[in-house]
């Protein structure tokens, strides 16, 4: 992290500390607006009491503190707001999947269930119990997140989740796809193409969240 070296102006601090900071675009700039903020109103106060606008900013800088004293804090609450994100994703769109692939095994050609393989039930049955136990535990993460509780740890198992579990996802469904390929074939299946495009963009996203999950986290220093 950078360091405060010599006293410099508002917007030289905040545009310092912009840069040290990772995190999520919206609460990172609402971090800085804030920061900012009480910068100017401290020097504001500097100059009603006589000093001129250059030094009374460089005091309120000095007043407020290094970057590398300050910066821990703030990334430590970029930290929880993305594993707070991240927590949401994954609670909407993960039962949300499971319940949309639930839905097209049921309504999938009558005429084609027999010829599913004696092994698609089952492993239909472990994606959905994989699914909503994400679902659930996304939950209780957002939770635990809201509640001020351990972001680094939070975020950083929730991304490791996420990635620990995904390649074991895309082979079970992956199977599941070409099982139900001897009865009907998916790509001629309308409700199914949309099911599975639908499927590979939330995974993106969610992957995606992962990845953010833990490069933010890993910027906090191991304080819980």
């Amino acid at each position: 992290m950078e360091t405060l070296t010599a006293a410099e102006t508002v917007e030289g601090y905040v545009a310092r500390l912009g840069r040290t900071l990772h995190g999520p675009g919206r609460l990172k700039r609402d971090l800085l607006a804030e920061a900012r903020d009480g910068l100017l109103d401290a020097a504001e106060a500097y100059q009603a009491g006589g000093l001129d606008r250059e030094r009374a900013e460089r005091l309120a800088v000095e007043e407020f503190g290094p970057i590398d004293v300050i910066a821990p804090g703030y990334q430590e609450e970029l930290t929880a707001g993305q594993g707070r994100r991240t927590a949401a994703v994954l609670f909407i769109t993960v039962p949300l999947t499971a319940l949309m692939w639930s839905l097209i095994w049921q309504v999938f050609p009558a005429a084609a269930t027999a010829a599913k393989p004696g092994w698609f039930g089952g492993v239909a049955v472990t994606v959905d119990y994989l699914q909503f136990g994400t679902g659930i535990l996304s939950g209780l993460v957002l939770y635990g997140l809201r509640r001020g509780r351990r972001p680094r740890v939070l975020t950083r198992s929730l991304g490791l989740l996420v990635i620990g579990q995904m390649p074991v996802l895309a082979v079970l469904c992956g199977g599941l796809i070409w099982g139900s390929q001897h009865a009907v074939n998916m790509a001629a299946y309308p409700p199914g193409t949309v099911a599975t495009l639908l499927s590979v963009a939330l995974w993106g996203w969610q992957l995606w969240c992962a990845a953010r999950c833990l490069s933010v986290s890993s910027k906090v220093r191991a304080r819980d």
